[in-house]
């Protein structure tokens, strides 16, 4: 057969490729990252820039004068693999603790600012780019990627490999969060990973009978908790548990499920009200701020306090769309992007007055809100709670 029957069927396949639905579902824990953000800056590696005048000649880290690349790389990896033993944990010493569907990793005897660039490499390994990141809060958020397992794997993307890549696209994105807060004793580390998700939707008149669909919208989707449960698996297996072990300790235990309910408060103040104690209902609060897109700007636990922005997580998605630079974009670097979707300030208190915790929206200045804005803060926590 000559050449151009074969370009010609190659052509067949792009634009059959083109037209495949991307719509396939997850099955099981595959995860195949990649960012929908830019990439960092390009950084120049240490051997291209310029050496300074009294140790050009001497190879660092190492008291020879003279070495071999094979011996001065073992070196390096024996340096790292030191360094990462002050730091890992063993498997005795992590351990999953939950309630209902929600799952958290509890490393011992390593404090939060052990593990935090632990935990920063895991997500920048499995395809992340960090798009926030509060050492001081204890909270870091990846940026929107895409799940590239979700590609459908047929003949035609096995045939023309990276090519077909650049064709095909997922219509639903993921972010996650991860939480370090120290244990109750000080002495450990709770990790919780919480996951947020959008869909790309046709918007409503977009559609007719006559012609085709061109608009779109993103909106949010579920979280989806085998997700968190399949990072906190890699997680501990990046942090030194065994794969099987790993698996024994999220799938152990039976939990209870939770309850919780929005209630009217003395002077008419609605409020949620959590049948668990402190402890547990900060804990569970603090992932449903998570899930439900807050910013936690400070928390304040000895006063119940979490200190939190919220904006529209459709609306940030729009953002990101509408601010995606084509080639003259990138030349036109010095405009100026998309502002950002103004989050308001609120503060989430939990308190037990009695057997049960509960649960208040507070404005700026500590006082009860009495807004619709309360309401609707109070009823995504209670989905997450009840």
């Amino acid at each position: 057969m000559g050449w151009r029957p074969l370009v010609i069927a190659c052509a067949a396949l792009a634009m059959l490729a083109g037209c495949k639905s991307t719509s396939s579902v997850l099955e099981g824990p595959q995860v195949d990252y990649k960012s929908a953000g830019q990439l960092p800056p390009l950084e120049i590696p240490p051997d291209l820039t310029a050496p300074r005048r009294d140790n050009r000649y001497v190879v660092p880290e190492t008291g020879k004068g003279t070495t071999t690349l094979s011996t001065y790389q073992s070196d390096q990896r024996q340096v790292r693999v030191r360094g990462d033993s002050d730091v890992l944990p063993t498997a005795e010493d992590m351990r999953i603790e939950g309630r209902g569907n929600e799952r958290w990793l509890v490393v011992d005897n390593r404090t939060p600012e052990q593990l935090w660039p632990l935990v920063k490499d895991f997500w920048q390994e499995n395809g992340f780019l960090i798009n926030k990141a509060t050492p001081e809060a204890g909270v870091m958020e990846t940026d929107w990627a895409e799940n590239r397992a979700k590609l459908p794997q047929d003949i035609i993307r096995s045939t023309l490999g990276s090519l077909i890549d650049q064709v095909y696209s997922t219509s639903e994105r993921d972010k996650f969060r991860t939480r370090l807060e120290r244990t109750p004793d000080r002495k450990g580390t709770e990790v919780y990973i919480t996951h947020r998700g959008m869909a790309e939707v046709y918007s409503e008149g977009s559609r007719s009978p006559d012609t085709a669909p061109s608009a779109t919208k993103w909106q949010p989707r579920d979280t989806d908790h085998t997700l968190e449960v399949e990072f906190l698996r890699r997680l501990m297996i990046r942090l030194g548990a065994q794969e099987e072990k790993a698996k024994q300790l999220l799938t152990a235990g039976v939990q209870q499920p939770e309850r919780a309910t929005l209630k009217k408060a003395a002077g008419g103040v609605e409020v949620l009200e959590v049948f668990e104690p402190f402890d547990r209902t900060w804990r569970r609060v603090g992932i449903a701020l998570d899930r439900v897109g807050f910013t936690v700007e400070d928390r304040d636990r000895t006063k119940g306090l979490y200190f939190v922005r919220y904006a529209d997580p459709e609306a940030e998605m729009q953002r990101k769309d509408k601010e995606k630079p084509g080639l003259l974009d990138k030349l036109a670097f010095w405009k100026s992007t998309t502002p950002e979707v103004k989050a308001e300030q609120y503060r989430v208190s939990v308190a037990q007055p009695q057997v049960n915790s509960e649960v208040r929206v507070l404005g700026k200045d500590g006082r009860d809100e009495t807004t619709g804005t309360a309401h609707r803060i109070l009823s995504l926590l209670h989905a997450e709670l009840k």
